[in-house]
């Protein structure tokens, strides 16, 4: 029989692990709410609510990996807080009975030096809001009996990224000959990380007892300004490169006085009005793996989006 790998989640990230799972001839239990995911025949989609501990127990029984890839139901400090420490807790819990490592991808929200050059070794211990809720994650994971991974990956871009700033905010855009309007600048360097190098990062971890117990990063290209990202998609697209401009900070900063949504997005401006850089060259070392050429990931990014049409 084929070892099992559970999969907790079908946005970007879960989606294409499944994928690449089932590629590679492994069998997958995708659980969601919806029953969504890729149609395979090694992909198992089962509906099924990730907070309810027995439930979880049962459908990770058998599994040698889980790869946890649950968003919260909004993007609010308040909701993170709500929803995220217990779903994670159980997941722990389950998975430690079942005999599995749990796999996470992770974010940059915790470096609490993110005007350095981030890398595994850099510092972790960022407060307050959403950072601090991932810095808190991260300690829960580190404390955890189960055997864990966190893949940490810059901004997403990729086939299925929709909500980032690299996905319908520019993709579609350009593609329609629109100006494009990003946060912040953009003109500084910001780490974009294609969601199939984090998902195969996250694959290779979870097979590789050595990488265990530790915070890797996924392989990420070069820095890139909004502005290089968003000309890379128009050449893979065939379109001239679109006119480009920016909010400012103290405007969106202003705007959240009135607006819950956008008082959020305000909080994670720092990412984009100075360079925020990772450098993942020890995780590509460890993990034996390199980023997707950037013409390559562009060129499958625009063909997905086109799909859509």
């Amino acid at each position: 029989m084929s070892e099992l790998y559970v999969v907790t989640g079908a946005g970007p990230v879960g989606w294409t692990i499944a994928e690449q799972l089932a590629d590679q001839g492994k069998q997958v239990r995708l659980l969601t709410r919806s029953g969504s995911g890729p149609r395979h025949p090694l992909v198992d989609r089962m509906r099924l609510d990730v907070s309810d501990p027995q439930l979880l127990g049962q459908a990770f029984a058998g599994a040698s990996a889980v790869f946890h890839c649950i968003h919260a139901s909004a993007y609010t400090a308040d909701a993170w807080r709500r929803e995220l420490p217990s779903i994670e807790q159980a997941a722990l819990a389950a998975a430690g009975k079942a005999g599995a490592v749990v796999v996470f991808p992770e974010s940059l929200y915790s470096y609490s030096r993110p005007d350095t050059v981030m890398a595994e070794d850099s510092p972790r211990e960022a407060t307050g809001g959403k950072r601090g809720i991932r810095t808190e994650l991260l300690k829960a994971r580190a404390a955890s009996p189960t055997n864990t991974v966190s893949v940490v990956a810059g901004d997403f871009f990729g086939p299925r990224v929709r909500t980032s700033h690299a996905g319908e905010r520019i993709v579609p855009a350009l593609l329609a000959g629109k100006r494009l309007l990003v946060i912040g600048s953009a003109g500084q360097p910001h780490s974009f990380t294609y969601v199939p190098d984090l998902a195969a990062a996250m694959i290779r971890a979870a097979g590789t007892p050595s990488l265990w117990n530790r915070v890797w990063l996924a392989p990420t290209g070069p820095a890139l300004t909004q502005r290089q990202l968003a000309a890379a998609f128009a050449g893979a697209g065939g379109v001239p490169a679109p006119k480009m401009g920016a909010v400012p900070g103290w405007l969106l900063r202003a705007m959240g006085v009135f607006s819950h949504g956008t008082r959020e997005l305000a909080e994670m401006l720092y990412q984009f009005e100075r360079p925020f850089v990772m450098d993942s060259r020890e995780s590509e070392a460890g993990l034996g793996l390199r980023p997707t050429p950037l013409p390559e990931a562009a060129a499958a990014t625009v063909a997905w989006w086109r799909a859509q049409d």
